[in-house]
């Protein structure tokens, strides 16, 4: 089973992260697993599985965040044992990274907290691989210093990850320059396809998005020469607990990979 960077780097291939946004039961948590790992063996895709055991940045109350720590951290455990593939999750605080490495193999680092240095090195001090998203309000220069406090807690297991920049108030923009500028700091980039097309802070309270603008984003990335690919799928995105407004229907998944395997082994 892959156990570092280096290794989600070998071959000609991209690596791929993919999963649904959150835990929402063991048996789901499978069945796309048991999906998703066919699908990349087939097409010789290096594999991570990837699933919040908990979602803390929700625009309401009242929205949906987890099944419960303990539980849905044993089920991203279950999906590893079952299937051998490493698994990803994301972390709040410093306080949580302890206890979800005793179960994952990457922890990531959101978005909005991509410069709380406490988490930064906390989740480095584990070990583990650490997957950094960069900030809505970032340039993807300043990502360097969040992955130097990484490396210098002692871990360089490190990857950043581009998943689109502010524009206004309810939309994010890509910009692809990003990529290259963030690779030349020595570690992977990732793209985050789906979570790049959220529309954020609708009137609602619930996040939007625009699914049907996943192909575009991934094939330019790829294009571009991007690392590894980030996707959130679901079997049935209109019922996700969080996020399906952006999320991959998983059907849709092999012909994507298939086109966008096609592109990098032309560059």
């Amino acid at each position: 089973m892959i156990k570092s960077v280096s290794e989600l780097q070998q071959g000609d291939n991209f690596f791929l992260l993919a999963g649904p946004c959150v835990i929402e039961g063991e048996d789901m948590a499978l069945r796309i697993a048991e999906r998703v790992v066919k699908i990349t063996d087939k097409l010789n895709i290096p594999y991570v599985f990837k699933g919040s055991y908990r979602k803390a940045n929700r625009s309401r109350l009242d929205s949906f965040t987890g099944i419960g720590d303990e539980k849905a951290l044993k089920v991203l455990e279950k999906v590893r044992d079952t299937f051998g593939v490493p698994v990803v999750t994301d972390v709040h605080a410093a306080s949580e990274a302890e206890m979800a490495a005793e179960y994952v193999d990457m922890l990531q680092i959101p978005a909005f907290l991509c410069r709380q240095t406490d988490l930064l090195v906390a989740a480095a001090k584990t070990g583990k691989m650490v997957n950094i998203k960069k900030g809505q309000f970032l340039s993807p220069e300043a990502m360097k210093f969040a992955a130097d406090k990484v490396v210098e807690a002692g871990n360089d297991q490190v990857m950043l990850t581009e998943r689109g920049t502010t524009f206004g108030y309810q939309d994010l923009v890509v910009d692809y320059r990003g990529i290259p500028v963030m690779q030349s700091f020595g570690h992977p980039v990732i793209l985050d396809v789906t979570h790049s097309l959220q529309r954020p802070n609708q009137t609602s309270g619930v996040t939007g998005g625009m699914p049907q603008m996943i192909e575009t984003i991934a094939k330019a990335g790829v294009a571009v020469g991007v690392d590894g690919l980030f996707m959130e799928t679901h079997e049935n995105p209109s019922v996700a607990k969080s996020d399906g407004a952006n999320m991959l229907k998983l059907d849709l998944l092999e012909g994507l990979l298939e086109k966008l395997v096609r592109i990098r082994r032309s560059l």
